[in-house]
C-alpha cells in the first residue's frame, strides 16, 4: 500500500496531461499539512490535493470541495503571494535543476527518476513585474514528507513543515537555505540502472522481492512482487536459489515494468479482498489471485478511492486524539470504580452469616463461659454444628448485638453499593459507547456532537476543547452532524447512528413503530433503522440492515456479528439511563458479516 516512485510517475504523468498551462486561482490550508490548489485550464477547473501528513502523504486531483479556514497560516499566505494567478509551465518528478525563468519549456517531461518528489514549475511575476519562476516541491516521504517553496535557485522560500538542525543533521528545510533531495543511502535509481548493476543486484544473498525493492529508490515491495510474479519466481525465494534463467527472467519483467513508466504506459487498480481495499498500483496487480481488481480511469481515482476513507479517518484520528483521551481516563477510572464496588457488594453478601451468629447467640449464649472465645452451637436452619467466635471481653447478648449491627450495617451498604452499581455499569456502558462514536465519527460536526453529550452529562467541562483546555471559536461554519443514510438493494432507506444522541433520536423520533431496529448483540455500536414505509420487506434487506449493525460496531473486525434485530414498537427507553439506551423482550437475532459494499450511501 505504498505511494512508491511508479505511482508518484503515473500522478506527474496526469498532472503534466490535465494542470500544465493552466492558471493557479485559488490556494486553501485546511490543515496545517495539506494545501488544496485551484488550476483552471482549457475551460476546466482542477483541484490539487496535496499532503505532507507523516502518516499519509498524498498528492493527486480531486472534486472535493474544501471551506478555507478564517484565519489562513503564514505560508498559505506566502503561496498565494508567489503563486496565486500565476501559470503552472510543466510538473517533473525529482528536481530539475537546469530550468529558470527563460526556459520556457513546455514539453512533457520523460520521467528519468522514481524519487518521491514532485515539482510544480510555475512562471509567476515578482513585485517589479518582472517574470520569475517559482517552484512547488512535494515530498511524498513519509514522516519526512513536506511542501516547500524554491525560487528559480532552488533556494527554499519557506516550507509547511520547517526542519531545523536539532531535528535533522541530514537536511535543514528553513528559508534561505539551498535545497536538495536526500540522497537515498545505497540505492540505485531504477529508470537508468545499468546491467552490470542490476546483476549485482541479483546477486546479493536476499529474498528476490527484498534485493529488488530494497536497492532500487521508489520501488515498493508490492512492484517487487509484482515483477516476481510476472517472471514466474517466489519472490520470497533466496537469489543463490535462483537458476540463471530464472534471474534473467526477473530481469526482463523488471526492464519491462520500467519500459512502462517511461512510456507513460499506467494501469491503476484497486485490490478488494473480501469487499475491502487490499492494495493499489499503477500497473496489472496479477499476483492476487483470490482479489477482485477494479480498474481506475487515472492514478488520482485510484488514490481517492483508496485513501479517501483511510485519509478521513486519520485526520480524524489526529482530531479526536485529546477527546479520546479524556474518554479513556474517564472510562478508567469507572473502571476501578466498579471493581471497588463489586469487592464491597461481595463482602456485603456475607451479612447473613452474622445474623445467624446473632440469632444463634440469643437462643444458646447462656451456656457460654465467660472469657469464652467461641462457642459451639447446633444451628437450626440446617441442624449442623456451628462455631460462632466471641470476643471474650463481652457478654454474649453484647456480642450478638455487635452481630446484629454488623448485619444491618452490611445489608444497608449491599443496597446502597447495588444502586451505585447500576449508575457505574451505566456510566461504562455509555463511556464504551462513546469511543465506539469516537471511531465513527466523519467530521468536525460529529466531535461536537459527541463533546456537548460529554458535558451534558459531565464528563468532561462544558465550552472545552479537544484537550479540556480553551473554549471552542470559530464555529459558525460547522455543520450539523446527522445520522447516516443508506439505501438497501432493494430501495429500502435504512438509517444509522453515529452517537449515543444520533441513536436515541433515530429510534425514538424518526422511526415508526414497524419500522425495525438491528444492534450488535452485547456490545457498543450503532442503532440501524430499516424503514419500512408500511411495505413488506424481503429477506436481502434485513440481511444488510444487519450488516451495517455488524460494520457499525466495536467488533466489526471479526468475520460474523451477532445481531439482534426486533419491531421499534418493541423497544422501550432504559429507566434512568443515558441517550441511545434501550430495553426489550421480544426480538429476533441473526449472524451477520460485517460487509457493506452492497449498499448505496446517501448522506
Amino acid at each position: 500500500m505504498a505511494f512508491d516512485g511508479i505511482t508518484t510517475a503515473a500522478v506527474v504523468a496526469e498532472l503534466n496531461k490535465t494542470i500544465t498551462g493552466g492558471g493557479i486561482n485559488r490556494i486553501i490550508q485546511p490543515e496545517k499539512d495539506e494545501l488544496y490548489l485551484t488550476i483552471k485550464n482549457n475551460r476546466e477547473t482542477y483541484l490539487l490535493y496535496m499532503s505532507a501528513n507523516a502518516s499519509l502523504p498524498l498528492l493527486y486531483l480531486t472534486d472535493k470541495k474544501v471551506q478555507a479556514p478564517l484565519t489562513a497560516p503564514n505560508f498559505c499566505m506566502l503561496l498565494r503571494k508567489h503563486l496565486q494567478g500565476g501559470r503552472i509551465r510543466k510538473v517533473i518528478q525529482g528536481l530539475d535543476e537546469t530550468v529558470s525563468a527563460s526556459g520556457a519549456d513546455n514539453a512533457t517531461p520523460v520521467p528519468h527518476s522514481l524519487e518521491r518528489v514532485v515539482t510544480l514549475l510555475i512562471d509567476h511575476r515578482d513585485e517589479m513585474g518582472d517574470p520569475c519562476l517559482r517552484k512547488l516541491v512535494i515530498e511524498i516521504m513519509g514522516k519526512h514528507s513536506n511542501i516547500i517553496l524554491l525560487n528559480e535557485d532552488n533556494v527554499i522560500m519557506d516550507s509547511i513543515k520547517r526542519v531545523p538542525s536539532s531535528m535533522s543533521s541530514v537536511r535543514e528545510v528553513l528559508p534561505g537555505r539551498a535545497y536538495f533531495i536526500p540522497q537515498t543511502k545505497d540505492k540505485k535509481e531504477p529508470l537508468t540502472l545499468t546491467d552490470e548493476e542490476l546483476d549485482e543486484i541479483l546477486a546479493k544473498p536476499a529474498k528476490v522481492a527484498e534485493a529488488l525493492s530494497g536497492s532500487l529508490t521508489g520501488l515498493s515491495r508490492l512492484a517487487s512482487e509484482e515483477i516476481c510474479y510476472e517472471a514466474g519466481v517466489d519472490g520470497g525465494a533466496p537469489l543463490a536459489a535462483l537458476s540463471d534463467s530464472e534471474k534473467a527472467a526477473v530481469a526482463g519483467s523488471f526492464r519491462h515494468m520500467m519500459q512502462s513508466v517511461e512510456a507513460g504506459s499506467f494501469s491503476p487498480q484497486i485490490a478488494y479482498l473480501n469487499g475491502r481495499t487490499k492494495d493499489f498500483a499503477c500497473f496489472d496487480l496479477r499476483l492476487y489471485d483470490d482479489a477482485e481488481i477494479e480498474t481506475m480511469e487515472s492514478a488520482s481515482e485510484m488514490l481517492v478511492g483508496f485513501y479517501a476513507k483511510k485519509n478521513r479517518d486519520t485526520r480524524m484520528h489526529e482530531k479526536s486524539a485529546g477527546l479520546r483521551h479524556q474518554v479513556t481516563t474517564a472510562l478508567e477510572r469507572v473502571n476501578k470504580k466498579a471493581v471497588i464496588q463489586e469487592k464491597q457488594l461481595k463482602d456485603a453478601a456475607k451479612k447473613d452469616k452474622y445474623r445467624i451468629y446473632g440469632e444463634m447467640l440469643n437462643t444458646y449464649g447462656y451456656s457460654a463461659e465467660e472469657g469464652a472465645k467461641s462457642i459451639e452451637v447446633i444451628n437450626y436452619y440446617t441442624n449442623e454444628p456451628l462455631t460462632v467466635p466471641l470476643d471474650p471481653t463481652l457478654s454474649a447478648s453484647a456480642n450478638a448485638q455487635k452481630y446484629f449491627e454488623r448485619y444491618n450495617k452490611l445489608k444497608r451498604t449491599e443496597a446502597s453499593v447495588s444502586e451505585q452499581l447500576k449508575v457505574t455499569y451505566s456510566d461504562r456502558e455509555q463511556l464504551e459507547a462513546v469511543l465506539t462514536a469516537i471511531d465513527l465519527a466523519e467530521n468536525e460536526a460529529d466531535l461536537s456532537a459527541i463533546r456537548r453529550e460529554l458535558a451534558r452529562d459531565g464528563w468532561i467541562r462544558r465550552g472545552a476543547d479537544e484537550r479540556g483546555k480553551g473554549k471552542n471559536k470559530g464555529k459558525s461554519r460547522e455543520e450539523k452532524s446527522k445520522p447516516m443514510l443508506f439505501r438497501s438493494s432493494d430501495g429500502f432507506l435504512i438509517g444509522v447512528g453515529k452517537n449515543n444522541d444520533q441513536n436515541d433520536e433515530l429510534t425514538f423520533k424518526m422511526a415508526s413503530g414497524n419500522d425495525w431496529w438491528f444492534h450488535a448483540k452485547g456490545q457498543p455500536g450503532s442503532h440501524v433503522i430499516l424503514h419500512t414505509e408500511g411495505k413488506d420487506v424481503p429477506d436481502r434487506a434485513f440481511e444488510e440492515a444487519g450488516a451495517l449493525a455488524a460494520y457499525f460496531c466495536k467488533n466489526n473486525r471479526a468475520p460474523k456479528v451477532e445481531i439482534d434485530y426486533t419491531q421499534r414498537k418493541n423497544l422501550r427507553r432504559t429507566p434512568g439511563a443515558k441517550a441511545g439506551f434501550v430495553i426489550y423482550y421480544t426480538n429476533y437475532s441473526m449472524m451477520a458479516v460485517p460487509d457493506i459494499s452492497a449498499l448505496e450511501r446517501l448522506e
